[in-house]
């Protein structure tokens, strides 16, 4: 406990309480995350409306009746400081952007939170590290690693916004991934009972929308500027753009040969089902092939030494007390 005190320079007392408080903490949002029922189509509406409204005011700038829109700007102060530091230029916001875009987050808003994050995260960082170890003294005997640490945190803090984009966009592309599948058998339906591409994009979104919310949002955008773009082939292209899955750029493709060529809608798209399908039984059959070997490691730390000690304890024991009572 000394050791502990004198490492890090915080009585143990004070360390226990605080990680006490925290994994109560934490407990408490845990309970309150399990009880609170969400609507997964909750604000995509609001946000697909919207999309409806910028469309139309692109493709109507003409008319004299539209009344102005006001926006109230909620990140003012944000983006105050963005054109400030001049963070906002095209060039530097076009791949942002995208990948803002890829990981659902379509605002204008996004683009600019990211950017003045990656900008001040690491000098909020570094400060609070240059504080800890020269102001507060935290971790003394430890001062030469102090600015390592430092250097480590304003490194974390640049690091943190990429991290934080690349694992939402992970996980809202393998949802599109396992969704895509079932939402194809429902285009091949929908197809072969004689409705639209955009009609039929609707129902599919309208089906999967408690399935599967990330795909039917980005259905129902697609439809929305299928009917509002000059060029429906835009659109299509807008889709494959906005999720990066290989498989979805293949149904763009199909959809936008089918659109040009006037092929066969349902038999490709049932083509496109069929092998993706097998791609995501593969994968599971290849997961469940991998999994002895993932649980050796398990196997070895935690099971072994407990039979072990069933199994041989007694009869060290034994062994042990013929020994003492021999001497």
């Amino acid at each position: 406990m000394q050791a502990i005190e004198d490492m890090l320079g915080i009585a143990v007392v004070d360390l226990l309480s605080f990680a006490a408080g925290l994994v109560a903490l934490l407990v408490m949002f845990a309970v309150y995350q399990a009880a609170l029922v969400r609507d997964p189509m909750k604000g995509r509406v609001k946000s697909l409306q919207g999309r409806r409204d910028a469309l139309k005011a692109g493709l109507m700038t003409t008319s004299k009746r539209r009344s102005p829109v006001k926006k109230v700007d909620s990140v003012g102060a944000l983006r105050a400081l963005a054109d400030k530091f001049q963070l906002l230029q095209k060039e530097q916001t076009a791949k942002v952007s995208q990948k803002l875009t890829q990981a659902g987050l379509r605002s204008s808003d996004a683009v600019v939170i990211y950017q003045v994050a990656r900008l001040t995260l690491p000098l909020i960082m570094g400060l609070v590290a240059v504080m800890l170890f020269y102001g507060l003294g935290f971790m003394p005997g430890h001062e030469k690693m102090h600015s390592v640490y430092s250097a480590a945190a304003v490194f974390l803090g640049l690091k943190l916004p990429d991290i934080y984009i690349a694992n939402i966009k992970q996980k809202r592309t393998d949802a599109l991934r396992k969704g895509l599948p079932d939402a194809l058998d429902l285009l091949v339906v929908c197809a072969e009972a004689g409705l639209t591409l955009d009609a039929a994009l609707n129902r599919v979104a309208k089906e999967l929308g408690r399935a599967c919310p990330e795909l039917a949002d980005e259905f129902t955008l697609t439809s929305i500027e299928l009917g509002f773009l000059p060029e429906r082939r835009q659109a299509l292209i807008n889709l494959s753009e906005r999720v990066d899955l290989p498989a979805l750029r293949g149904v763009v493709t199909t959809l936008i040969q089918s659109e040009r060529y006037g092929t066969p809608l349902a038999s490709s798209l049932r083509v496109l089902s069929n092998e993706f399908r097998n791609e995501r039984l593969m994968k599971a059959e290849e997961k469940a092939a991998r999994l002895p070997a993932t649980l050796t490691v398990p196997l070895i730390l935690f099971i072994l030494p407990a039979l072990f000690v069933v199994l041989i304890g007694p009869a060290a024991c034994k062994v042990a007390d013929d020994f003492i009572g021999k001497g």
